[in-house]
């Protein structure tokens, strides 16, 4: 057995979930080794993210982890402990959230917002305008399809009010920020190895005892940990079949457009990042004058889940109808003739909720159904998934008494039982990639 194959844990992903997850293990003094079948750090679904930072969350503990997070992009080369070269910027110009018949008007976030202490501003319908110029602020909803034949018709009333959280904006490079995460992984003593594949996991006696890798060939270690995005699902089947009664995870296919920014007579017509449910659809400013739309899975749209990692990476008229949706909001917005943005798959459990735990095997653990919604949370992922690894190697019966994570901010404990694959389906979810 050679040295150079034996790791004390190896995390199946280089994306920003697994570079993090590797970051505190490796200053937990774990020789830890980051397999990827990708070119380098973030190359993955990671590099498709929206990159939004937002403390909302329709879950206390969701929320809790949101809002911690936000310190350490705040905070980043305290998070890293060096100094990197290229210049990664959090623009925390806020997040403006409109009330709408979905959201049943910010009840229950704001309830949650004020039980975890999230600082928020209510914004009162008449000032609205002031806080997005241009914009129609009618209401729309329900969000509909452009070949419906009633989509634009309002119902007469305008926008009842919104909610402004200043802890919050977006991260202007996803993969620059794995990447730098990765570098703080070498510093700590973390190995990676890319373009290759994991073929199988091996165990005995119930326990992990390493895995074959296509190019690496066999590597021994004692802890495996999941952080495969969409390919999680296929990671799992090398360790066994899914329970039934366990949360299941798979690939969904989203498309995310980009825009020309609209503008006002007072500049840009979008400041800040915007979650406008009433249309369905979310938006923020993109680098280069540039408008970022994403969907809000309003009822309207087909989502599309996969059962294998091929899909369609051309624009379709799903880009069309988030557009139009968004052109709804602001009449100012141009419409391109060619579409611009991108198609990707994000990795999503049956309540958009990601599991943090363990798994059926010794030694084995997942940190997915993450995509569209972790990247925020990412800093703090990693520090709990060390915890909660720490904790059950250690002898912790997580199944039976879960674990708690005293987020390190803010002192608040989170109940890490929210993220078990064991929990039932959490119905206070959004089902949507407000998670």
């Amino acid at each position: 057995m050679s040295e150079g194959s034996t790791y004390d844990a190896v995390i199946i992903g280089a994306g920003v979930i697994g570079c993090a997850i590797a970051l505190d293990l490796a200053r937990r003094g774990l020789r830890t080794l980051n397999v990827d079948r990708g070119p380098a750090p973030g190359h993955g679904s990671t590099s498709w993210s929206a990159a939004i930072i937002r403390p909302y969350y329709s879950t206390i503990d969701g929320t809790a982890l949101a809002y911690e997070a936000h310190f350490a992009w705040q905070n980043w080369i305290d998070y890293l402990g060096y100094q990197p070269e290229g210049a990664l910027h959090y623009n925390e110009c806020g997040c403006l959230v409109l009330e709408a018949a979905d959201n049943r008007q910010l009840a229950g976030t704001r309830a949650i917002m004020r039980e975890v202490g999230v600082p928020f501003t209510d914004v009162a319908a008449g000032d609205l305008a002031d806080w997005l110029p241009g914009a129609d602020l009618s209401q729309f909803s329900p969000a509909r399809r452009i070949d419906d034949p009633q989509f634009g018709e309002t119902s007469g009333e305008p926008i009842t009010g919104a909610m402004f959280c200043p802890t919050g904006g977006y991260i202007n490079d996803p993969q620059l920020a794995t990447a730098q995460i990765a570098g703080a992984v070498e510093r700590a003593g973390g190995s990676f190895r890319f373009h290759d594949t994991v073929l199988a996991i091996h165990q005995s006696s119930g326990r992990i005892t390493g895995l074959t890798c296509a190019k690496s060939g066999l590597i021994h270690a004692p802890i495996v940990i999941n952080a495969a995005g969409p390919a999680s699902r296929w990671v799992s089947d090398l360790v066994g079949p899914r329970q039934p009664d366990q949360i299941a995870t798979r690939p969904l296919r989203q498309e995310v457009a980009t825009v020309p920014m609209p503008q006002a007579a007072s500049g840009p017509s979008l400041r800040h990042v915007l979650t406008d449910a009433d249309c369905g659809i979310y938006m923020r400013p993109e680098q280069s004058g540039h408008l970022l739309i994403g969907s809000l899975e309003p009822a309207c749209d087909i989502l599309e889940y996969l059962d294998s990692e091929e899909y369609e990476t051309s624009l379709t008229d799903q880009w069309t109808n988030q557009v139009w949706r968004a052109a709804l909001r602001f009449p100012a917005l141009g419409i391109p003739n060619t579409a611009q943005g991108f198609a990707a798959l994000y990795d999503v459990s049956e309540d958009w909720i990601p599991v943090y735990d363990r798994g059926d095997v010794g030694g084995y653990f997942t940190a997915i159904g993450t995509s569209g919604n972790q990247f925020k949370n990412a800093p703090l992922v990693g520090q709990l998934m060390g915890h909660l690894i720490d904790s059950v190697t250690n002898g912790a019966d997580h199944d039976r008494a879960p674990l708690q994570f005293r987020l390190p901010a803010t002192g608040r404990a989170i109940d890490l039982a929210a993220f078990s694959r064991l929990r039932p389906i959490n119905r206070a979810s959004s089902f949507s990639v407000l998670g």
